[in-house]
């Protein structure tokens, strides 16, 4: 495991905090040549940046807001400008901010959107273009949710940005088969994050200790953790998942088709409007 990644050059989104930042670390771990993080808090990003480096793994960093379609182009411009290549993306950022039919305003749906499915779209066409030009038989793996298959009803623009990326990467997985580029995702449940304690505590008003009460609600007795999706994206960047493309793979301790609301705070729309 420790050259799994040896002389590959790695795009990571979302790598300053939460599982982008555990997975920039895991794959460092693994042997990875070069890797770029990006984000827009340099602060944090200087830190997952030491811990890249004390792998021997190069590392640059290139501010970006996702939202904005010239930063999207320009962390694959950059890492291209530097190391030489790309040999895998991982779109491992998102926007979660809540929202219902009823209270999600439009620049929620536009902000989900434009975070979840356009800058991943942006960020593989432009990694594509040099993986076909180099002939490296490049990997792309995206986080997705399983509140694609319909989601809370509180993250209305939420699931249906993340349901676009999962079309988009069987579109895109078919479309560059011939070019020997695999593109996959994986579906992950509720993950314990640094953005998730915020939107638990700010928006759902939940105390410091809502991890606790909540882990003890659900199967597994804990919330997926950042190391879980960083092993996953690795498998599907690794020669260990083999020609493995076009899947959308649900990694998660709750499983499609049955949800119970039990361990949500859902005192958003009105029960009426809920149903059973």
């Amino acid at each position: 495991m420790k050259q799994q990644f040896k002389n590959k050059v790695i795009i990571i989104t979302g790598s300053t905090q939460g599982s982008g930042a555990e997975t920039a670390k895991l794959f460092a771990s693994r042997g990875a040549k070069a890797i770029t993080i990006c984000g827009r808090q340099e602060d944090k990003a200087m830190e997952v940046k030491k811990v890249i480096e004390s792998y021997g793994t190069e590392c640059l960093f290139v501010k970006a807001d996702l939202a904005n379609v010239e930063d999207c182009k320009n962390i694959v411009n950059q890492t291209d400008k530097k190391f030489g290549t790309v040999h895998s993306l991982v779109n491992v950022a998102g926007y979660t901010e809540r929202g219902t039919i009823l209270s999600a305003s439009l620049d929620n749906f536009e902000k989900n959107f434009s975070i979840n499915t356009r800058a991943p779209f942006l960020l593989m066409q432009e990694s594509i273009k040099i993986m076909i030009r180099d002939k490296n038989n490049g990997t792309i793996a995206s986080v997705l949710s399983m509140a694609m298959y319909s989601g809370m009803p509180f993250i209305v623009a939420y699931s249906g940005s993340k349901a676009a990326l999962a079309v988009m990467t069987k579109n895109i997985a078919n479309a560059v088969a011939g070019h020997k580029i695999r593109v996959n995702a994986l579906n992950i449940g509720w993950t314990d994050t640094p953005a998730e304690h915020d939107i638990q505590t700010r928006v759902h008003k939940k105390g410091q200790d809502w991890l606790e009460k909540d882990e003890s609600k659900v199967p597994f007795k804990r919330l997926t953790k950042p190391i879980d999706v960083a092993k996953g994206l690795a498998f599907m960047c690794s020669s260990e998942s083999g020609l493995m493309t076009g899947s959308v793979i649900d990694f998660d301790q709750t499983v499609h088709g049955w949800h119970s609301y039990s361990a949500y705070d859902t005192n958003i729309l009105d029960d009426s409007l809920l149903g059973e």
